[in-house]
């Protein structure tokens, strides 16, 4: 399928798509790539995997981003009938409490991938069954993938 009919898609599912925040780019890149408002990211992607059009099973990657303001998600997702891929972005401007849902009840793969998240960019994943530290020490403070993450041991021995 091509981008294009993946967007024709998604603008079917959402003919209001500022209500949803949704947004398309391809940024330079093969695959089409969709922004949507955090409250409506479960809806879509429950949807983007159960469609028979889209079929998208397989989450391949999902990645925490720091754009300096905003705190988010990237998710890859692939469609293993279909042989197509898009890219799902969201965002948040709440850097204290970020917090996205969990798509874990979706593609269980995300279950580790959002506690690695969590763990070097602390946003929660609502409704993740077992979300605490992956990598870094339960006691370790901080998020060390944070652009304004101080290190303070580095900064000792400097």
């Amino acid at each position: 399928m091509t981008n294009e009919a993946l967007k024709y898609i998604l603008t079917d599912w959402y003919p209001d798509a500022e209500t949803v925040g949704l947004q398309f780019s391809e940024e330079g890149s093969q695959y089409l790539t969709v922004s949507i408002n955090p409250t409506y990211l479960h809806e879509l992607m429950a949807t983007l995997k159960a469609n028979s059009e889209t079929s998208f099973d397989y989450l391949f990657c999902l990645t925490g981003v720091d754009w300096g303001k905003e705190l988010g998600i990237v998710y890859h997702l692939e469609s293993t009938t279909h042989r197509h891929i898009i890219v799902v972005k969201v965002q948040t401007e709440d850097r204290e409490k970020p917090a996205f849902d969990s798509v874990q009840d979706i593609w269980r793969t995300a279950n580790f991938h959002e506690r690695e998240v969590y763990d070097f960019f602390g946003i929660r994943f609502t409704n993740h069954p077992n979300l605490k530290r992956l990598f870094l020490d339960v006691n370790y403070e901080g998020f060390p993938l944070r652009k304004d993450f101080e290190d303070e041991v580095n900064m000792i021995i400097k």
